[in-house]
C-alpha cells in the first residue's frame, strides 16, 4: 500500500491539511493519508505548541469519519526533538509491506538540506511536495529535481494565522472542522496566542 506521510504539528489541524490530503486520495497518488503529530518540530518555535495529546484529539475529531486518513502518534513515544529519517526507519519497520512516502510543503522542500540526513532519506523515500504561496516550484525543481512536484490548489490558510485570528476574537469557523472548532471554544484553546 502506498501511503503518504503528512508529518505536522497540527497546532490546529485545519481544513487545508484535509484538502490536500483528499486531493492526494482524489487524484490516486497515494492509498492513504497518514498524519503524523510531531510533538516537538527541531526548526519550529515550540512557544505556542499546545499539548501533543491535545492535537491529536483534534485530529481524530477532523478524519473520524476519512477511512482513508490515518493518525500516527508515533512520535510521542520517540526521542525528541522527532526526526523525520528515524520516523520513517520506525514505520518501515513496523508496517514493512507499505511504501512510504514523505509529503511536505514547498517551504520546507527550500529548507530541506537542514534536515537530518537529508541525503539518505531522499534516497530511500519518495518525496512529495505541494505548493506553499511565496515558494518557488523552479526553485525546489532545481535544487531537488527527484523530488515529486505535486499540482495542488493552494490552500491559503496556516494554523500560525488561525492562533493570531483566535486570539483577537475573528470569526475561524469556515477553515475547521466544526468539531474541532467546537472543541478549540469550549477549552479555551489559544485564546492568548499573541
Amino acid at each position: 500500500m502506498n501511503i503518504a506521510l503528512y508529518f505536522g504539528s497540527f497546532n490546529p489541524i485545519h481544513l487545508g491539511h484535509q484538502k490536500l490530503a483528499e486531493w492526494l486520495i482524489d487524484n490516486e497518488i497515494v492509498d492513504e493519508v497518514w498524519f503524523v503529530i510531531s510533538p516537538c518540530n527541531p526548526l519550529k518555535n515550540q512557544s505556542e505548541l499546545i499539548d501533543e495529546y491535545i492535537r491529536l484529539d483534534m485530529l481524530m475529531l477532523t478524519i473520524h469519519d476519512q477511512p482513508r486518513f490515518k493518525a500516527s502518534d508515533i512520535e510521542f513515544v520517540m526521542p525528541i526533538p522527532s526526526y523525520s529519517i528515524d520516523t520513517l526507519h520506525e514505520l518501515s519497520s513496523q508496517f514493512p509491506d507499505n511504501q512510504f512516502k514523505l509529503m511536505i510543503g514547498s517551504d520546507n522542500a527550500l529548507v530541506f538540506d537542514q534536515w537530518k540526513n537529508h541525503e539518505t532519506l531522499l534516497k530511500e523515500y519518495p518525496v512529495l511536495v505541494y505548493p506553499r504561496s511565496g515558494y518557488d516550484f523552479a526553485e525546489v525543481a532545481d535544487k531537488y529535481p527527484q523530488m515529486q512536484l505535486l499540482s495542488t490548489p493552494y490552500f491559503n490558510i496556516s494554523s500560525t494565522q488561525i492562533r493570531e485570528f483566535i486570539a483577537n476574537k475573528k470569526d475561524v469557523s469556515q477553515w475547521l472542522h466544526p468539531s474541532v472548532y467546537q472543541f478549540i471554544i469550549e477549552n479555551n484553546l489559544y485564546q492568548n496566542s499573541l
